[in-house]
């Protein structure tokens, strides 16, 4: 009987001290889930000065990065037609593509996982690499219907363009019978020189046009994916008041958004748009993150970064950025040079440009650190 009472007093004892040790954990979860932490870094008051120096300094390397492909065309060694600029777009790729693998996936997946969110369904099921996937197929289904009707549109006005007049074709049959004629009496030719002559400047424009279309698209689509990334870090680092973490935040999106800001420039440029077109693009694209971080310092007081909605919301776009910004690196910038004629004639320019991908994938992996 004393031995049932002794293990009855030491399994109360056990659960006693499981008690005391697990409630405040669950009673700190709590708060720390409905609240900003409560650390010495935290001070609303010295904070507000870096984030205003944040939204000057990023504003201005968004926009030097951005603009900097733009002005290169004026450069010959970094003419799009050249080896460097295949090289320089290969760099910016890689960037692209560690932007979505080692920045904004990773956090999505920490997000929709925190231990702030229900067991159910939020631990149950990859919200994360479900929404990315999705996210990558809508991505598809834009490009490719976006590229589709361009190119209807394009053959449109092209034939409208071409139509002939019916009015002038006594005329025309005049010039027939005299180009014959002189024909006739000029030395033979090789058969079908005329024609195929100007049958390969039709074929050549079209697919110039082909090409052009699919860049414009691939700016847009681009462009969309990296603004709304843009303005989720930008939110973020608003509504944060820890002044440890803004400091290295500071620096290290400055670099993100210049690199990021390359990569997309070259897209722009390559994409031929007209001054004003080009000047909206670069203009949204420089004011995203500042937006973000100044809409993040007015809903500072409302916005906490780890209550259940917030994390919800950042995690599902984050994840649905990453999945157009994987598709596009991948697919859109990475395997259309890759599976290109100018790469696919050259082995040694092929080997150069796996080499800035590398170089640029590398580069932005170890920001991650930071950022």
């Amino acid at each position: 009987m004393a031995t049932i009472t002794t293990k009855l007093l030491n399994l109360i004892k056990i659960s006693i001290f499981l008690i005391s040790i697990f409630t405040p954990k669950a009673h700190a979860q709590s708060n720390e889930c409905n609240s900003q932490s409560n650390n010495s870094c935290n001070d609303k008051s010295a904070a507000l000065p870096l984030k205003i120096i944040a939204i000057v300094s990023i504003l201005v390397t968004s926009m030097i990065g951005v603009t900097l492909p733009l002005f290169t065309k004026k450069i010959p060694a970094l003419h799009p037609d050249r080896n460097l600029f295949v090289i320089v777009k290969a760099f910016a790729a890689g960037i692209i593509l560690a932007t979505g693998f080692m920045h904004v996936l990773p956090d999505s997946f920490d997000m929709l996982w925190s231990d702030c969110l229900k067991e159910n369904p939020w631990h149950k099921f990859p919200f994360t690499g479900f929404v990315a996937m999705l996210s990558a197929i809508v991505t598809l289904m834009v490009d490719s219907m976006a590229t589709a009707i361009y190119s209807s549109n394009q053959k449109k006005s092209s034939s409208t363009a071409i139509a002939p007049h019916h009015q002038g074709e006594d005329d025309e049959e005049a010039v027939v019978e005299r180009g014959e004629q002189e024909m006739a009496a000029a030395p033979p030719r090789p058969a079908g020189h005329f024609h195929g002559h100007h049958h390969g400047m039709g074929k050549d424009r079209e697919s110039f046009d082909t090409q052009l279309l699919r860049y414009r698209v691939v700016a847009m689509v681009l462009e969309l994916g990296i603004v709304v990334h843009s303005v989720v870090i930008g939110l973020s680092l608003g509504a944060s008041n820890n002044t440890c973490s803004i400091k290295g935040l500071i620096a290290a999106l400055c670099f993100h958004q210049m690199f990021e800001g390359m990569g997309l420039g070259g897209c722009i440029l390559q994409a031929e748009y007209k001054f004003l077109k080009k000047a909206l693009m670069v203009f949204f694209f420089s004011v995203t993150t500042p937006f973000g971080i100044a809409l993040g310092i007015g809903m500072s007081s409302i916005y906490k970064e780890n209550s259940p909605s917030a994390l919800i919301a950042v995690g599902l776009l984050n994840a649905s950025s990453a999945g157009l910004l994987i598709y596009m690196a991948l697919v859109d910038l990475l395997s259309a040079d890759f599976m290109g004629p100018k790469l696919q004639g050259s082995i040694n320019l092929q080997i150069k440009s796996y080499i800035a991908v590398l170089l640029g994938a590398g580069g932005m992996s170890l920001m991650a650190k930071w950022a």
